[in-house]
């Protein structure tokens, strides 16, 4: 298999595919693939207080979070806004966070200015451990993933490689757009607050008590409805090349969002996320340059 590697973006210097991205897509469907993620940063935090600590500051549950599981959470500016998105794991000693290399200086900077009197130690732990997508059917957070010290890494996939296919970031993606997944940076602008991305009990706990930025989403959430909504779209296969992410989702004349991931899934063809007007009529004909896009709810109207 010959590897084509991602030239650019958060991805840079990952595997995009092997050649092969419907077989590859399918080996994933089948929980018999897994991925080398290592380009993906880590921050380290340890001390007693972490996991009280992490509570407080991010938008998830964290106070009885046990070992070995792995968890999504947000980190919210105060007027609701997703500032920061990831994945994290606790091993009973340090609880390990795993987000895209453009945010991690500023969540870094974020959490220790937030440290005061507790317990914690944070540190970014990127050159020291990486994460890799392990074999195994898709969970609600993209996984099941595997975090390895870099000096294991070659052990590790050579023992995944025993009894699964290696895949790149294509057939991650297409599975990601496909389960309506939104990715902060890709599917997100500066205005995006979890009530318009499908989030809420899962990435976003509904039960526990405050953080920055909660009060928006509990007022919307009970009171109304957010401005937007994430939708998957399908697009018309006909074209050869697809639209780029950001570009606008119109209806008729008029502008009513924006597009995310696009990915080529190997069932259901041109598939993209895209974050429209709420109002937008759910069987409305939607065009992205000219390209047909019909909707497929993920938030409801």
């Amino acid at each position: 298999m010959t590897a084509v590697y991602v030239e650019e973006g958060p991805d840079q210097g990952a595997i995009w595919h092997f050649g092969e991205p419907n077989k590859e897509q399918k080996a994933l469907e089948d929980g018999k693939a897994w991925a080398d993620l290592s380009h993906l940063s880590i921050i380290a935090v340890a001390g007693v207080d972490r996991l009280k600590w992490l509570h407080d500051l991010t938008t998830q549950y964290l106070l009885d979070f046990q070992a070995g599981v792995w968890t999504s959470a947000m980190v919210l500016d105060p007027q609701g806004h997703v500032e920061y998105q990831f994945v994290l794991v606790d091993d009973g000693a340090t609880s390990w966070i795993v987000i895209d290399p453009p945010y991690v200086q500023g969540l870094l900077e974020y959490l220790n200015k937030m440290r005061f009197m507790l317990r914690v130690e944070v540190r970014n732990a990127s050159s020291e451990f990486a994460v890799l997508r392990a074999p195994g059917k898709a969970t609600d957070i993209g996984g099941p993933f595997a975090l390895v010290p870099r000096s294991e890494i070659a052990e590790m996939e050579e023992v995944f490689g025993t009894t699964a296919m290696q895949v790149g970031t294509w057939a991650l993606d297409a599975e990601r757009v496909a389960a309506g997944r939104p990715r902060h940076g890709f599917d997100t602008d500066h205005k995006s607050i979890p009530n318009e991305l499908g989030v809420l009990n899962n990435a976003v706990h509904m039960n526990k008590g405050c953080y920055r930025g909660q009060e928006t989403v509990a007022k919307i959430f009970n009171l109304g409805n957010p401005p937007r909504r994430l939708v998957l779209l399908h697009l018309d296969g006909s074209q050869v090349v697809m639209p780029a992410p950001g570009t606008p989702v119109m209806n008729g004349e008029v502008q009513v969002g924006f597009l995310g991931t696009v990915a080529r899934h190997f069932e259901l063809g041109p598939i993209a996320l895209a974050v429209v007007k709420r109002n937008t009529p759910v069987d409305a004909q939607l065009t992205v340059e000219g390209v047909a896009a019909s909707q497929q709810v993920i938030v409801p109207a």
